[in-house]
């Protein structure tokens, strides 16, 4: 079990007292992409800020635990110092605060190290160039006047420039043209690496073509109702969730 990254157990959770987390067991390891699918309401996002620990949400049952660690009780910072990382399905405008600022008071924040300014403002130069962000934006307050196309390939930016232990991806790929889900799927891709791991909600299967997809949770009604390989997202694109989860009980 050395390699278990994150291992969830039993978890219940839920938003101004009303249950949405029912019971999700799930384990993530070193290396692995794990991809949550399901219907709207299922509970999908709000996994993803309990795992985080959005202070909306409370968490009223299991266990999280990050590398033998609980962090259950710990706050969202402290999760992020500890390698967690989450690219919000609508990222926020952060008024008086630059991209640039931003993403090197991050890593200084998770290494504990000083970050020298010019090495890297090169590094994020040649990142931004990769994910076809214009250099100038580097100096633009975060997200602010930003496309929905240009935050979501932001968030890119600050996964590849932090390179956290699990990604979280909230649907990182919601309201992009083709070309802007292409360059955020080969921005995931290059994050991805054997050492790291990848939990990924998605109505788009292109973000996933450049990623060798682990397992897919079928998510419904709070618990995780079906498991099964990367055929399984397109078993879903063609017969809907209804056919999927008709015979378990699991939709309505």
């Amino acid at each position: 079990m050395a390699d278990v990254l994150l291992q969830i157990k039993d978890l219940h959770a839920g938003v101004e007292g009303k249950e949405i987390l029912k019971g999700v067991d799930l384990t993530i390891r070193k290396g692995e992409v794990h991809v949550i699918l399901g219907p709207n309401g299922s509970g999908k996002s709000t996994l993803m800020n309990v795992i985080m620990g959005h202070p909306k949400y409370e968490m009223t049952g299991g266990s999280l635990v990050l590398e033998g660690e609980d962090i259950a009780e710990m706050r969202a910072f402290e999760r992020a110092r500890r390698g967690l990382f989450l690219a919000f399905q609508t990222p926020e405008e952060i008024p008086g605060i630059t991209v640039e600022n931003m993403i090197r008071t991050a890593r200084q924040m998770i290494t504990g190290e000083r970050v020298k300014l010019m090495p890297f403002r090169k590094e994020l130069n040649a990142m931004m160039a990769e994910l076809k962000i214009d250099p100038s934006y580097a100096q633009r307050y975060l997200n602010v006047g930003f496309s929905g196309g240009e935050k979501k390939r932001s968030e890119v930016l600050q996964l590849l420039m932090l390179q956290p232990k699990l990604a979280l991806l909230d649907e990182t790929d919601s309201g992009l043209d083709v070309d802007a889900v292409q360059i955020v799927s080969e921005g995931v891709a290059k994050f991805h690496t054997a050492d790291n791991s990848c939990l990924i909600i998605t109505h788009n299967a292109k973000i996933l073509d450049k990623l060798k997809v682990d397992y897919v949770h079928v998510l419904a009604q709070g618990k995780i109702v079906r498991d099964g390989g990367a055929e399984l997202v397109q078993q879903i694109n063609e017969q809907g969730f209804g056919g999927i989860l008709a015979d378990q009980g699991k939709v309505g």
